[in-house]
């Protein structure tokens, strides 16, 4: 039996059909599941020297980890946390890109019951100075690459309830304060026993807290329990369709949730092995060679890296351990779909979630095969309605809001808990007996779903999801800017590009040079990879009567410019 069957209490293959599979796929867990105690501490009993990881440094320095390594190297560090005053309930920011040691201190902080918070290493002074304060953070711990120590110190002053600061042993920072993470956790002991009583750490518990993008304001700070990788069954097992003792690579960085999405949960549910790829820039033939070198056996990553893969000559790698691929993150172009299948003969499988939720919309391969333009179907556990603004089902092919049956008190293991310190916006999300994405789509008469579009104007490129109030609220600060909207225009190589437009204030006119200095402005006062690749200048903006800006129309008038 594969472990996750303890818990479906069924094969994914037992089921006869996809109706079969929508009617009788159920959850069971204990009121005490704890994915670090009850899946790892488990799989390191059952199969202590199965592989569990394959690590590949930037160099390609090669790291292999077993069950047993990762319950060890876990242990030492809920040690290591204890002693450094981390309880349960603590808040930790975790800033260390593809290190091996994140999904050791992930595990730690599981199995203390501390709330992990992830976030990116592109992340600059203000970024965090917002994330740690709305978040209540008490440690951080923050990779030795680059500068990100120092953009850190830059506002540490202002991060009020931060306490504790932790970096790699291999970095030295300027700024004081700074403990060495791997030296300690190094040191600590393998002894660590489950919590016990007050300290005993529960299946409804808060064990995660992640940023959104940030769309319609600042990012709102979203939670998830311990039931959350429960609802990665889904992903792992019956969408990426891993394979027990296969070896699964998801291309994300972990200070994104897709992270946990494609190197974690659903994957180890599968009892595969996970490839992680600590590279510094993305190259396609470097992707397929890592690929053929590994006999990497299921693989997912947003549609753009495809196409970036696809400019090479696939067929001179060898590609023939790939049993199932997956893309989510944005649209998939009809020609990456097709000449994927041409140079390996497998279909890409498209699927659909959010921070907020896990993967509810996508297709199965052995239940439901791809139907080129469309996304899929409602995963199994998942009952999702396309509804109108009436809170009606939409007929077929009319446009509505992706909206997933559920309520904060009935809902699928994977959606979230709330939004931290905002009931209001908790509320808005969970009405009217459903979870509502803010996405729209349309359904057609065989009940595949179209992706149309995101309600709030998140912009997806290059496989990042780029929140525009950010880099609004970043513009505004330059003295040049009087009033600008931030939107996306098609791209074929990122699917689309950050684009600004701009209303001057007096005594400036636009030229190339004012665009070259308001792009490195942005770059030097947010992650850079939001900055504004196209700027334009305008008189004014398309408003509503009540003032708000019209960035439909933008995005229409852009469509025509702008179009692939």
């Amino acid at each position: 039996m594969v472990l996750y069957e303890k818990y479906t209490g069924r094969n994914r293959d037992s089921y006869k059909d996809l109706q079969d599979l929508w009617d009788n796929y159920k959850i069971t867990y204990p009121k005490t599941f704890n994915f670090a105690y009850d899946v790892i501490d488990e799989l390191a009993k059952v199969k202590p020297d199965a592989t569990a990881m394959v690590w590949l440094s930037n160099e390609k320095e090669e790291k292999i980890f077993t069950f047993r390594d990762m319950k060890k190297w876990s242990d030492k560090a809920a040690n290591y946390l204890k002693s450094q005053g981390i309880v349960k309930g603590d808040r930790v920011l975790l800033v260390l890109k593809r290190n091996y040691y994140f999904w050791f201190l992930m595990l730690a902080l599981h199995k203390i019951g501390a709330i992990a918070v992830q976030a990116t290493n592109m992340l600059v002074g203000k970024d965090y100075t917002y994330r740690c304060n709305k978040g209540e953070i008490k440690a951080v711990f923050i990779t030795g690459d680059g500068d990100c120590t120092e953009h850190f110190d830059d506002v540490s002053a202002e991060c009020e309830t931060v306490k504790l600061k932790f970096v790699g042993k291999h970095k030295k920072p300027a700024g004081g304060g700074w403990i060495d993470f791997e030296s300690g956790i190094e040191a600590a002991s393998e002894e660590w026993e489950r919590p016990q009583g007050k300290d005993a750490v529960n299946a409804d518990d808060i064990m995660l807290m992640s940023f959104s993008s940030g769309t319609t304001g600042y990012p709102k700070m979203i939670l998830h329990s311990h039931t959350y990788p429960l609802g990665h069954i889904v992903t792992g097992v019956f969408w990426h369709r891993v394979i027990p003792g296969g070896l699964h690579f998801t291309i994300s960085d972990t200070g994104w949730l897709k992270s946990l999405w494609g190197k974690f949960y659903g994957q180890w549910f599968g009892e595969s092995a996970v490839l992680v790829y600590d590279f510094d820039k993305f190259d396609g033939a470097d992707i397929l060679g890592v690929l053929s070198k590994y006999k990497v056996t299921t693989f997912c990553v947003p549609p753009t890296m495809y196409r970036f893969m696809l400019q090479y000559d696939v067929s001179q790698y060898d590609l023939s351990s790939l049993t199932h691929c997956c893309a989510a993150g944005e649209a998939l172009n009809p020609d990456i779909f097709n000449k994927w299948k041409e140079y390996t003969g497998l279909s890409i499988h498209e699927g659909f979630g959010q921070t907020e939720t896990t993967c509810c919309l996508g297709t199965l391969g052995r239940y439901a095969e791809p139907v080129s333009g469309f996304i899929g179907k409602s995963m199994p556990g998942y009952e999702v309605h396309i509804l109108d603004t009436e809170g009606r089902d939409s007929l077929p092919g009319e446009a509505g809001e992706i909206c997933i049956k559920a309520t904060l008190k009935d809902k699928p293991c994977g959606v979230m808990c709330g939004y931290y310190h905002d009931d209001e916006a908790t509320a808005y999300s969970f009405r009217g007996g459903y979870f509502h994405t803010g996405d729209t789509a349309y359904m057609d008469e065989h009940g595949f779903i179209k992706y149309i579009g995101r309600n709030d104007d998140v912009i997806k490129s290059s496989g990042y999801r780029i929140g525009p109030f950010e880099v609004e609220s970043v513009l505004m600060e330059h003295p040049a800017v009087l009033e600008v909207a931030v939107t996306g225009v098609p791209d074929a190589k990122r699917g689309f590009k950050v684009k600004a437009t701009i209303v001057l204030t007096g005594g400036y006119s636009p030229s190339d040079e004012l665009v070259k200095e308001l792009q490195e402005y942005v770059k030097t006062h947010t992650a850079p990879y939001k900055y504004p690749r196209v700027i334009e200048f305008v008189e004014s903006l398309p408003k509503t009567i009540s003032g708000k800006i019209r960035r439909t129309e933008i995005r229409e008038n852009d469509s025509k410019k702008y179009s692939l």
